[in-house]
């Protein structure tokens, strides 16, 4: 339900002093006098707008009126209405015969501008039920019922299977003023024309969009999004100057799967600015394993499997020791392969190779022990 502020107002009564020439009041519904073209008469009671109000309709005030009613000069008065309802009064001073042909003008111009202005509040309070919605769905909120009826007004299907994309703005040396002015035209980009997306604005550094996760077959293809999500970068590198990038979470169906979803892609964009901080996108497909790890980085897990490379970490040799045994890794644990990847003889792969299995002491025939060792370089390398 639309109210008549004092900024509006004032708007009302710049915009009809334009049009006219004299001054223009505006009453609220109350009819108190809350804009004016002459600040001397803000804050005072208008009873011809009451008598406006009580009439519902044009009240002339002319000089015998002038002197009976408190707070009112000679004019016209007309009451204003939107969805029906009477919201406020117009008031332009004059004598009645001269201004009152411009009067039902200035209450025309009045109730398109409430009509424009409520508009753009039916829109900005949908805007923001949308962004309470995707919160709510991202963070593990239960939706509310209130909720839950807002997105059936919108027309949002909740149940929709849908993937998060985390979105990380590096404001640069932009003013906070003209980040926000960014975020809001990349809000409006996102928004189309893949309707189905739903975004929200996590902070001035973040935004989230969750966006169909399913093909026409009702797969989910990861090629398939890996190519939207560089479309969608490439849409927003071309038309910001933000610093962007961006990471696709997973899907998961059931109800919690939209948060799961966050977090993976929460996840997977920390990670991946770790190690590959040359890339823009970044995708849990090829990043899984260190994101699955990265959750045990602060744990007594980490520990334990750092104590297994620990000796090979304090050796003196240790770079070239791990640039080894990384690429064994990387090759399939093939010696002969990995000697031509490094440039060595056999035997110098087989000397390092034994190093390692001392320093560490585990047993590289071992599978067990080849884990703990694959799993302790994902936790202590970035590269």
């Amino acid at each position: 339900m639309l109210t008549l502020d004092r900024s509006l107002a004032q708007a009302i009564v710049d915009r009809s002093m334009t049009i006219i020439d004299g001054n223009v009041i505006v009453m609220d519904a109350s009819g108190v006098i809350i804009a004016s073209g002459d600040p001397a008469r803000l804050g005072t009671l208008h009873e011809g707008a009451l008598l406006a109000y009580s009439k519902r309709s044009t009240v002339e005030i002319d000089a015998h009126l002038e002197h009976r009613l408190s707070g009112v000069r000679q004019g016209v008065n007309l009451p204003l209405r939107t969805e029906g309802r009477i919201v406020g009064c117009v008031g332009l001073s004059g004598t009645p015969q001269t201004v009152r042909q411009h009067g039902e003008l200035v209450r025309m111009a009045a109730e398109t501008m409430l009509e424009q202005a409520y508009l753009m509040r039916l829109l900005a309070r949908d805007a923001r039920m949308r962004e309470e919605l995707v919160l709510a769905l991202v963070r593990e909120s239960p939706l509310t019922p209130e909720l839950t009826e807002w997105a059936q007004r919108l027309g949002i299907d909740t149940a929709m299977p849908r993937v998060a994309v985390a979105i990380e703005i590096e404001r640069g040396t932009l003013e906070v003023d003209q980040v926000i002015e960014e975020v809001q035209r990349l809000h409006t980009l996102l928004s189309t024309p893949e309707r189905n997306n739903l975004i929200a604005t996590v902070s001035l550094t973040e935004l989230v969009v969750l966006t169909p996760a399913l093909n026409r077959r009702g797969e989910w293809d990861v090629d398939v999004q890996r190519q939207r999500v560089k479309n969608l970068l490439a849409r927003m590198r071309e038309s910001s100057p933000l610093g962007i990038r961006l990471a696709l979470g997973h899907y998961f169906p059931g109800v919690d799967g939209l948060a799961r979803s966050y977090r993976v892609a929460k996840a997977t964009l920390k990670v991946g600015k770790q190690r590959r901080p040359r890339e823009a996108a970044h995708f849990y497909a090829d990043l899984a394993l260190p994101v699955l790890l990265d959750g045990l980085r602060e744990g007594w897990q980490a520990e334990q499997l750092n104590e297994t490379l620990r000796p090979l970490l304090d050796h003196n040799r240790q770079e070239q020791l791990l640039r080894t045994l990384r690429a064994w890794f990387a090759h399939g644990m093939q010696m002969s392969t990995t000697a031509q990847a490094l440039h060595v003889h056999r035997n110098t792969l087989d000397y390092r190779m034994h190093q390692i299995q001392d320093l560490c002491g585990v047993d590289l025939s071992v599978t067990e022990d080849c884990m703990r060792l694959y799993l302790a370089l994902h936790m202590i390398d970035p590269a």
